[in-house]
């Protein structure tokens, strides 16, 4: 079973206080090689953020000067950066219009046919992804590469690394989620030993239900020390209920702006999903959806100008996972699942150190583009990306 380690006899479980707690939590074999010796890192490139501008946008709502609900992206950082006003995902068989699908082709640079296993967006990319690539060649610990997804999207929680077996589990990315902290909260709890028999048997069953959504069994769902420190204190903020806490998008910009000012990742990704919201069938969730990412990238970019170790030593790229139909014949007008044209149309902006400002390039680029051309900005190859580096992006 997956939480073989939390079912123990409870009369021979020592009272934990907080480090004891804590040294259960993590990974163990992490914290030992984190705390008995001081690795040295030669990482001196620019810290790069992704914002996946998630759940699917059209053009005409985010980049189009007359009719987008993002006007600090569009009319403010736009002007300090460089936009590709004409990225699309490639028309082929390899490639869905969908969420987990453009989030993998943004992180590993090539257009892939996904199987799905057990259901739906459980996929397993064959080639590294920019983390792994990262965490490789510059020794860098796994909590200063960051994935921060959304409540609703547990797939995607397990994106954080490929089936290369040159790569793979042990070049990780970590996660920031509801989903995690969630996980972090039971353990602890059931590690405390101050429940009754009933509201143990009762937690050590909520615990084995999300761990059960661990579809990649090679992927312990453990924690490195510093981000048990981490939940430890969004907990005395927010409590235990998820009701105090920002919700949706907006809760991912709080994880964000927390993991900058006390992880310091290298390399962090951003998946929002508000826009998505629209499947309901309501146009200003969409548009709202849309509104609100734009207003944490805001927050972002302050938060970055604030710290020492981010000003001026940034990189943003925001780009779509996929764009969205335009079909006025249909209840709902604003799908992606039918392979149109405007659902394969979107659009990626480059902001920050080293970057080109007060440019539109309107050539025609390739999603998959991405991932090389962040890897050229971190100093690394991606050699089993297919796609091209971006070079008018370059001063």
């Amino acid at each position: 079973m997956a939480t073989e380690l939390y079912k123990f006899n409870r009369r021979q479980t020592l009272k934990l206080g907080t480090v004891g707690i804590t040294s259960l939590l993590v990974n163990p074999s992490l914290s030992i090689n984190y705390l008995a010796k001081k690795r040295e890192f030669s990482y001196r490139q620019p810290r790069v953020i992704i914002i996946r501008f998630g759940g699917g946008v059209r053009r005409q709502e985010t980049i189009d000067i007359k009719g987008t609900y993002a006007p600090f992206m569009r009319h403010i950082l736009a002007k300090e950066g460089t936009l590709f006003s004409n990225m699309q995902l490639d028309k082929s068989d390899a490639v869905t219009t969908s969420h987990g699908q453009g989030t993998l082709y943004i992180l590993t640079g090539k257009y892939q046919k996904y199987e799905e296993k057990f259901s739906s967006d459980r996929f397993e990319p064959s080639i590294p992804t920019l983390f792994e690539y990262l965490r490789k060649q510059y020794q860098i610990p796994e909590e200063e590469t960051l994935i921060i997804n959304g409540e609703d999207r547990t797939a995607e929680e397990f994106y954080s690394f490929s089936n290369h077996h040159s790569f793979g589990v042990n070049y990780r990315s970590q996660v920031l989620s509801l989903y995690r902290f969630k996980i972090h909260l039971l353990k602890k709890q059931i590690l405390a030993n101050k429940l009754s028999d009933k509201e143990l048997k009762k937690k050590q069953k909520e615990l084995d239900k999300l761990l059960e959504k661990n579809y990649r069994p090679n992927q312990e769902l453990s924690e490195p020390l510093k981000l048990t420190q981490f939940w430890e204190e969004w907990q005395k903020i927010y409590g235990e209920s998820g009701l105090v806490n920002p919700r949706g998008d907006r809760l991912l910009t709080e994880l964000a702006v927390w993991a900058i000012n006390r992880l310091k990742p290298k390399l962090l990704m951003i998946n929002y999903n508000d826009p998505d919201y629209f499947h309901w069938g309501y146009k200003s969730h969409y548009n709202t959806g849309i509104s609100i990412i734009d207003q944490g990238i805001k927050r972002l970019v302050d938060t970055i100008k604030l710290d020492e170790e981010y000003r001026d030593n940034t990189v943003l790229c925001i780009v779509p996972d996929c764009g969205r139909d335009s079909n006025p014949f249909l209840a709902v007008p604003y799908q992606h699942h039918f392979n149109s044209k405007s659902a394969h149309e979107i659009f990626a902006l480059f902001w920050g150190k080293g970057i080109k400002k007060n440019q539109v390039i309107e050539r025609q680029v390739s999603q998959i583009d991405i991932a090389p051309t962040i890897a050229k900005i971190m100093g690394f190859s991606a050699d089993y990306a297919e796609g091209n580096i971006l070079e008018e992006v370059f001063i």
